[in-house]
């Protein structure tokens, strides 16, 4: 493995000076207002608003780690206000109507997490830009047409989406076998773990108390127990995402997925020349395994996938390392991409996990009987996403009827996944079925989508 670094939570620490130091523990018992479990983007977030509507509320956020140790300081740093789910599949919860409401409100999260960075002077290399989702086959490419047809018939805007040829798409980044690209405008990039790091000083400014190292062993109305205490609330928020697996009781509620990202030394002014991407745009590719990539603020490219997609039992990493089968996946999808980066020093590698529900769609809610409210689900989209979660859980715990709590995703609840080994085997085999056409398509001239794409997607109801 040709990677100089592997874990250490993520490129996105070690370009900060390394991991944080620990805030202090639970000091024991404790009385709050509200008891929020977990200090990612979405218990900050919530936090956050909280103490905004109301500056009185005694709040407490109690994390097994540190804050951003989880997904918020791992992700490959897309904030784009969009959906990572179906919009259809909530036509069960609630109206086209609604639900179009609804992406028209997600799509603000960008502007206001911009608005908060600005006005907590959070310095997160936040860019406004594009993002390109390349197609390198003709089946790739009307994949993405159909994508535009569907946005445009839940009404996105013009503005914010469009389709470039392959002549445009590679005059603004040269991915090999450009055949076009679906333009998102008015997305940002934004250096992770300095976004999640500033909006935990930002939070503690405003009193609330963030006691680290601190691991929940158990939720109930008004109780949270911990290693170091209970923490007796009115309100309980579980914002614990890809880990929301390790509290009893949601063992099967949300699927930790494992997603990896490959970090390049910085590039030459020549080879930057080469590559184009002078945007500083968000990248994917319109494969049925996925990819995601950005240009970061010192010029290296970060690059992520799925790699080994799941671990048996719900297991997570150890400190974000990750396997050699992964370096691999991920030094492919940047060679096919990008075969002007081989030779390039490859300086770290990390992973992380992604909550995914079983029916793939993220929710949000509180249960008014035992004052215990949820959000998670976000599919790989969460730096927004999490951001309308703060901002519909400060709602819903301070009793508020507003725009947001009306919206389809609110007081969802999806089934459990299923128990071992058919949770792993659906997973991994949905990947393999992925893999195998993505092979066939790049075989076959990509003229068409393969079948099997479709029966991965009916094998896990994604």
């Amino acid at each position: 493995m040709d990677v100089k670094k592997n874990g250490e939570v993520s490129f996105w620490y070690a370009d900060i000076g390394g991991v944080p130091g620990y805030r202090p523990g639970l000091p024991g018992d404790q009385t709050v207002d509200v008891c929020i479990i977990g200090a990612g983007f979405t218990g900050l977030w919530t936090a956050y608003y909280l103490k905004e509507a109301e500056p009185g509320l005694s709040i407490a956020v109690v994390e097994k780690e540190f804050a951003g140790y989880g997904a918020s300081g791992r992700n490959g740093g897309w904030c784009s206000g969009e959906f990572g789910w179906s919009k259809s599949r909530y036509l069960s919860s609630g109206t086209k109507a609604e639900i179009i409401d609804w992406a028209r409100q997600l799509r603000t999260t960008v502007a206001e997490v911009k608005r908060v960075t600005e006005k907590e002077g959070i310095d997160c290399d936040f860019l406004m830009t594009d993002c390109l989702t390349f197609a390198q086959s003709p089946a790739q490419m009307a994949r993405l047409r159909d994508s535009y047809n569907e946005a445009m018939d839940w009404q996105v805007p013009t503005s914010r989406l469009e389709m470039i040829d392959g002549a445009e798409a590679a005059s603004r980044i040269k991915i090999a076998d450009s055949h076009g690209a679906l333009v998102r405008h008015d997305v940002a990039r934004v250096q992770p773990a300095k976004l999640v790091r500033g909006l935990a000083e930002a939070v503690a400014r405003k009193g609330v108390a963030i006691y680290e190292q601190t691991t929940v062993t158990g939720i109930s109305p008004g109780r949270v127990e911990t290693n170091r205490g209970v923490v007796t609330a009115k309100k309980i928020i579980r914002a614990t995402e890809g880990y929301t697996h390790g509290i009893k009781g949601n063992e099967r509620a949300l699927l930790p997925m494992n997603s990896a990202i490959l970090v390049t030394e910085p590039l030459s002014d020549k080879l930057w020349a080469e590559i184009g991407w002078e945007g500083s745009q968000l990248l994917a590719d319109g494969s049925h395994a996925y990819c995601y990539a950005q240009r970061t603020r010192e010029g290296r490219i970060a690059m992520g996938g799925r790699g080994v997609p799941y671990r048996y039992g719900s297991a997570t990493d150890q400190r974000g390392e990750t396997q050699a089968e992964t370096v691999e996946k991920l030094k492919a999808i940047l060679y096919r991409m990008l075969p002007q980066t081989k030779g390039v020093a490859l300086d770290h590698v990390w992973c992380g996990v992604l909550g995914v529900p079983r029916d793939w769609c993220a929710t949000v809610g509180m249960d008014g009987d035992t004052g215990i409210g949820w959000a998670g689900g976000y599919v790989g989209l969460g730096v927004s996403t999490s951001n309308f979660s703060g901002q519909t859980l400060a709602d819903l715990v301070l009793e508020k009827t507003t725009e947001r709590t009306g919206l389809p995703w609110v007081n969802r609840k999806p089934r459990k996944w299923e128990v071992e080994p058919f949770r792993w085997l659906g997973v991994h085999g949905m990947y393999w079925l992925y893999h195998k056409a993505d092979r066939n398509e790049m075989r076959d001239g990509g003229r068409e989508t393969s079948r099997l794409a479709t029966w991965a997607n009916r094998l896990t109801g994604r």
